[in-house]
């Protein structure tokens, strides 16, 4: 499967409203499960669409993305004070054990699903801590979103996340997309 980072040539095309239809701000929350005061990753940030809906209602969030021009066009539109731009690969992320309370990622996970990746979240994330997954399934019409080639589904991605050391609390393949919810 070959792995890749969404062009940042192309960045302002992730700031498009249609994307709600796939991932809200409430499902996340809701999924997530954390207070006011929690520390949460956006894992793959881009330009902080998904990332300016969570700040609201969290203590901080790291926008965590590969791609430096993805910050720089993040802090260009604006950025949230409790929002801190983290500039990682997943796999080394620059986190304590367990410091993030939750984490997240939509439409990532088919760029950052290595075994080397997965075990430093459950590292970083706290004990009982959560994360969200929605993602491109490989089940879907290949419209959105990348190649089939490069996608999981839903039965994939469960069986990597529980590889990692996590428990897998909820998990749903989608027209387009699925959802997994672990708990480190």
């Amino acid at each position: 499967m070959g792995f890749h980072t969404f062009d940042a040539e192309r960045a302002a095309d992730l700031e498009d409203l249609s994307r709600f239809r796939y991932c809200s701000r409430d499902e996340l929350l809701g999924h997530m499960a954390v207070d006011r005061e929690a520390v949460v990753a956006d894992l793959g940030s881009g330009t902080g669409f998904y990332t300016d809906e969570v700040a609201p209602f969290v203590g901080s969030v790291y926008a965590v993305d590969v791609q430096a021009e993805m910050h720089d066009y993040y802090r260009s539109k604006g950025m949230p004070e409790n929002v801190d731009p983290v500039t990682s690969d997943i796999a080394s992320l620059p986190f304590a054990d367990g410091e993030l309370d939750a984490a997240f990622s939509t439409m990532t996970f088919h760029e950052f699903a290595t075994p080397e990746s997965l075990r430093e979240l459950d590292r970083v994330t706290a004990d009982g801590g959560r994360v969200v997954t929605v993602d491109w399934t490989a089940e879907g019409t290949g419209e959105p979103g990348p190649p089939l080639d490069e996608r999981y589904d839903a039965a994939a991605a469960v069986e990597k996340f529980q590889a990692a050391g996590f428990t897998v609390d909820h998990s749903v393949e989608r027209p387009d997309t699925f959802v997994v919810v672990a708990t480190s």
